[in-house]
């Protein structure tokens, strides 16, 4: 999906945006994407199980996408949502 978007490039550790990280695989089942602080909570309050801000991210701009349970939709919000603050800036 991040491939599709405008100027998301993948890199060996993960895909981004005028080398700013969108997303990047933790392991086979965690995605670390990088969002706004300000909007995390959005994406846990619809999909509690999709997503998690483990303590040693709270002070970043980065939530965990659990792939195990996670619907592609859930996925594809945080992506693209990455995307645009990672272009934005």
């Amino acid at each position: 999906m991040a491939a599709t978007l405008d100027g998301c490039r993948h890199k060996p550790r993960g895909w981004y945006v005028h080398d700013r990280l969108v997303a990047r695989l933790v392991d086979p089942t965690t995605l670390l994407v990088r969002v706004p602080i300000e909007r995390r909570e959005e994406l846990t309050d619809r999909w509690p199980d999709a997503f998690g801000i483990p303590p040693r991210l709270e002070a970043h701009h980065k939530i965990e996408a659990y792939l195990d349970r996670a619907p592609a939709e859930a996925v594809t919000s945080a992506i693209r949502l990455a995307w645009k603050f990672q272009r934005d800036r």
